[in-house]
């Protein structure tokens, strides 16, 4: 277990590295954004390669940085629901989750992907859109950010496992909200 336990840490500090670069994208996508729309509305032109260029820095953003929210325990969950359970009970619905849900879908998203990436990537695709970009950049984004998803979903099943046997503290703690129903009572 100590060998996963470390294979687990260079996971997590492989997505932990790759979205602190990207989620800085969100602010260069703001930033092209905020110059289309003054370039449009000052010289009432527009380029559909800026336009496109929004939409990569997007698909980037989510797509690259899903395993760092995952790493990050930020993914939607039913607080509702499962406030209500125990530690260890969490965790068994986050190995069912991961093992029958998560990695089966993002394994096969990555495998079906690949072909469309490798076709656009031969064939030089370019935008249907006038002044459009290459598509393949962008194409290759959803293997890569599914890659890096499955490696985090591995890496916290081994966490979550890992937890179980007692050899380390819950790497997924409950969060507190700051307007629970008990705290608001206290108040």
């Amino acid at each position: 277990m100590k060998i996963l336990l470390a294979v687990s840490r260079l996971i997590d500090a492989l997505n932990d590295r790759v979205g602190r670069v990207i989620y800085w994208l969100v602010l260069v996508a703001v930033l092209v954004s905020a110059a289309n729309a003054t370039v449009r509305y000052t010289f009432n032109t527009s380029s559909n390669a800026w336009l496109e260029v929004q939409w990569y820095l997007f698909s980037a953003v989510f797509l690259l940085c899903s395993g760092y929210t995952l790493l990050r325990n930020e993914h939607i969950r039913i607080d509702v629901v499962v406030s209500r359970f125990s530690e260890r009970t969490l965790t068994w619905i986050d190995i069912i989750g991961t093992v029958f849900f998560l990695l089966p879908m993002a394994l096969i998203i990555m495998w079906l992907s690949w072909p469309v990436f490798m076709d656009s990537f031969i064939h030089n695709e370019l935008s249907s859109d006038a002044g459009g970009l290459l598509r393949w950049p962008v194409k290759l984004l959803i293997p890569v950010g599914f890659f890096l998803l499955s490696l985090q979903g591995i890496s916290e099943l081994i966490k979550r496992i890992a937890f179980l046997m007692g050899l380390i503290p819950n790497p997924a703690p409950k969060k507190q909200d700051a307007h629970s129903p008990a705290e608001s009572a206290a108040e």
